[in-house]
């Protein structure tokens, strides 16, 4: 019996939007996290370099270790298994890292929460792309991260509420965030229940190999693959984390430190309209969408740096815009680019790339700020400009063959 045989709740669209669910409530709790991390860190004695290179490093870790993370997925066909795993370990860090004091503890949690995130991502994505191979690439991924937005509106806001009532209390600010956590774990176990095998929703299901090792029979990754990777790369390296943006915010007295939540909170919106929007132009023009993705990001900086609230506002909604983009239109144009078997492998070794590029952005980022905004704004643009460049040589190739 397939999976389509099992009833309408459990079609393409609601697997997706059930998914969905799950990853909402988990944004609920690291994005809620996430979005008071620089004031936390500097409350404890952190720099600006420190929180960019801790968040940094945190994005580093989330994406390279998808390089283990995403073959181990292909070679054991885990994916439900890894997929919990790591949304358990971000909804047990989350909570204790509100009861810590000493810095370099926080700065492990935050690392750790990241971690989770590596575990779980090539293997989440690699189910959810089955279900996107009837209902668009570009629409699945994008209503799928719209929802987790949902969240990461949510979640912000909480904590901004919670910090308010306690006067600043992160204690119990991120231990609120216990109980999405459980919610999301126990939604996630019920939907493995329901659909063990994900693959068949594919217009194709793939075969089943007899055992671990089948991959070795699998078609290489593509070559445009790893030119994609590239453009990535290079776009991902000039982008600023938000850590160093809200550092700049409550360090330069632009806004409270319970009000960053809030406006985190905005930029996640942002987010969810920015992933819809460029997820139905990507089903429509293909790649050809991920132009906007270095001009949003080269405007970041330019704007969120400033001495100015409405500026700095304007900046941490354009870094939320493309925060959509890397986060739906990126993960859809892998799976278009590679083969279901060989899928998780690709989503980790991608992730992985964007790794070092994220750890190189959040050091490069904090260092430059702590020398010279302007510095780092023409720094940034400069990034950008090559990565637009490089993606119009791409579709020239492209276009070519």
């Amino acid at each position: 019996m397939t999976t389509r045989d099992r009833g309408a709740a459990l079609s393409p669209w609601r697997f997706i939007v059930v998914f969905g669910v799950v990853s909402l409530l988990m944004d609920f709790v690291y994005e809620g996290a996430r979005s008071i991390t620089g004031p936390l860190l500097a409350s404890l004695g952190a720099s600006a370099t420190v929180v960019g290179l801790v968040t940094g490093a945190g994005e580093a870790a989330a994406l390279g270790l998808r390089l283990v993370s995403g073959p181990l997925a292909d070679r054991t066909r885990r994916f439900w298994a890894l997929t919990i795993a790591g949304y358990a370990l971000t909804a047990v860090s989350v909570p204790v890292l509100g009861l810590t004091g000493v810095l370099w503890v926080a700065c492990a949690l935050v690392v750790a929460e990241r971690v989770g995130k590596a575990v779980r991502s090539p293997a989440k994505d690699t189910l959810l792309s089955h279900a996107t191979a009837t209902t668009g690439r570009g629409r699945g991924f994008a209503v799928h991260e719209a929802m987790d937005q949902i969240g990461a509106l949510i979640g912000p806001l909480t904590v901004a509420g919670v910090l308010a009532v306690t006067a600043g209390g992160y204690g119990p600010a991120l231990g609120v965030l216990a109980v999405p956590g459980v919610a999301a774990l126990a939604l996630l176990f019920w939907l493995r229940a329901r659909v063990p095998n994900p693959a068949e929703y594919e217009p194709t299901p793939p075969a089943v190999d007899a055992g671990p090792r089948g991959q070795d029979a699998a078609p290489p990754l593509p070559r445009s693959y790893f030119v994609y990777a590239a453009f990535t790369a290079v776009t991902m390296t000039g982008f600023a984390t938000f850590g160093v943006l809200s550092f700049h915010l409550v360090r330069r007295h632009l806004l409270a430190a319970d009000l960053v939540p809030v406006l985190y909170a905005g930029a996640m919106a942002a987010d969810a309209v920015s992933a819809l929007a460029t997820g139905w132009l990507y089903d429509r023009v293909g790649p050809r969408a991920l132009v906007v993705l270095p001009v949003l990001s080269a405007a970041v900086p330019a704007l969120a740096f400033t001495n100015s609230v409405a500026l700095a506002v304007a900046g941490a909604l354009v870094w939320g815009m493309a925060v959509g983009i890397q986060e739906s239109t990126l993960r859809a144009v892998v799976a278009d680019l590679v083969p279901s078997r060989r899928r998780a492998t690709a989503y980790g070794i991608f992730a992985g790339v964007l790794g070092v590029a994220a750890l190189a952005g959040g050091a490069l980022t904090g260092a430059l700020y702590d020398q010279s905004v302007t510095l780092l704004v023409a720094v940034v643009a400069a990034i950008q400009a090559a990565a637009l460049v490089l993606l119009a040589v791409l579709r020239g190739r492209a276009a070519a063959r």
